[in-house]
């Protein structure tokens, strides 16, 4: 069934934001016997944040983030990282029993960079779906809030709060799915290798887009027969995917247009004010556009658009931050006391009376204590360092915070202007 005319991708990324039906693409495609598309792997998120960790760590976040960053800035870091991911790939693909897995991650939109680094050749599958219809479902599925009570829309109001991490960061998080990862994924159209599909093709006609995706990544898809979403006890299993795939029976397009009905005009308008008009009309959502003019929003222009996107910019950086450590030159220091209990010498026996050390004995004492003086100093200077660095490090993000909610007010103003 499978063509061997051409080496065939053993990797293949299915690229698509959070609520652009990437789920059900994946169980589709893998229905070819040499396909496997498992769950949101999540594996270059977790290589390109590697030496990162939480603050919590007894080992100490910053040391390890700098150590880490010290030991790869000496060989070289992409191919290291390569090696690992092949290895996690094939070992899979091996277990699974087929030739070409489909790595289904949606927030890969933050590190495609790292993921073109790692593999330029690698096939990709681009999903776009309707801004209007990923925003309805956002709102549906995971309770995300377009307006506010207090101010319109939530994104401006609580977008200060949101970078301190109150609980409503996964607000922002879900909001920069649209107003960062969106126009980042559009621009990777062009690229060599990539097959663009269409949510609302595929709920269409969800055989015709999966046998051509199929046959653009090299394998022949006739004969290939799709059984619509049953048998999906693999994502049942897991803690990813879309779990609304698992109550269908068929594929429908009964999705593409109730987002008419379950977003407000502010709604609309706010997700225009995230996206962009030009975006929109750019990915052939023109008509959509013009549905949401005809019920009452307004095209505020490529300013306020631009605007948004510096903002959730500034908050995505200081978010990425979080983990920052102390600078290069640091160095995590050795446990002393188990150097001294390892080294020290007893030096008595079972009489009655204590037996002095032999003056050998008693200069490497000495040594060892003079060492564990020095590197307790270093310790010692280490820490105040670790310290004033988190400190100064405060400062920075308090700035930064203060940067933040001045480009709030200006955009809030500026859409007061256009209302």
């Amino acid at each position: 069934m499978s063509r061997d005319v051409s080496p065939l991708p053993p990797i293949c990324f299915l690229l698509g934001v959070p609520r652009s039906g990437t789920t059900l693409l994946a169980h589709l495609l893998q229905q070819h016997p040499d396909i496997t598309a498992p769950p949101e792997p999540w594996l270059m998120l977790a290589l390109e944040a590697f030496g990162r960790v939480d603050h919590r760590h007894p080992a100490g976040a910053s040391l390890i983030q700098v150590a880490a960053c010290e030991f790869l800035g000496r060989i070289d870091g992409v191919s290291a990282s390569r090696a690992f991911a092949d290895a996690a790939y094939t070992q899979y693909l091996a277990a699974a029993g087929k030739r070409t897995l489909i790595d289904k991650t949606p927030r890969y939109w933050m590190v495609l960079d790292y993921l073109h680094s790692l593999y330029p050749e690698a096939p990709h599958i681009l999903l776009l779906r309707n801004p209007y219809a990923i925003a309805a479902s956002l709102k549906s599925t995971w309770g995300i809030p377009f307006v506010s009570e207090r101010c319109p829309p939530t994104s401006v109001s609580c977008l200060a709060d949101l970078v301190i991490g109150t609980p409503t960061a996964a607000v922002a998080l879900a909001l920069a799915d649209l107003v960062l990862g969106l126009p980042a994924l559009a621009a990777q159209r062009g690229r060599r290798h990539t097959q663009i599909v269409h949510y609302e093709h595929l709920v269409e006609r969800p055989d015709e887009e999966s046998r051509r995706v199929i046959a653009g990544l090299g394998y022949d898809p006739t004969g290939v027969i799709f059984a619509g979403v049953e048998q999906t006890e693999y994502l049942r299993l897991s803690s990813f995917g879309d779990r609304r795939l698992l109550q269908k029976k068929a594929v429908d397009n009964r999705s593409v247009e109730t987002w008419r009905t379950e977003l407000t005009i502010e709604e609309m308008q706010t997700v225009t004010d995230l996206v962009g008009a030009d975006l929109l009309v750019e990915l052939g959502y023109e008509q959509s556009l013009q549905h949401a003019k005809d019920a009452g929003i307004v095209d505020r222009g490529k300013a306020v658009t631009e605007r948004y996107r510096q903002v959730f910019q500034t908050w995505w950086d200081l978010r990425r931050g979080e983990a920052g450590g102390i600078p290069p030159g640091s160095r995590e220091y050795n446990s002393i006391f188990q150097q001294a209990e390892e080294n020290t010498p007893i030096g008595s026996n079972s009489s009655t009376q204590a037996q002095c050390p032999p003056e050998s004995k008693i200069g490497e004492t000495l040594k060892l204590a003079t060492s564990m003086v020095a590197q307790l100093k270093q310790a010692l200077m280490a820490s105040e360092y670790d310290r004033a660095t988190q400190l100064e490090a405060l400062r920075n993000r308090d700035a930064a915070i203060e940067a933040l909610r001045r480009e709030v007010v200006r955009l809030e103003q500026s859409l007061a202007k256009e209302i």
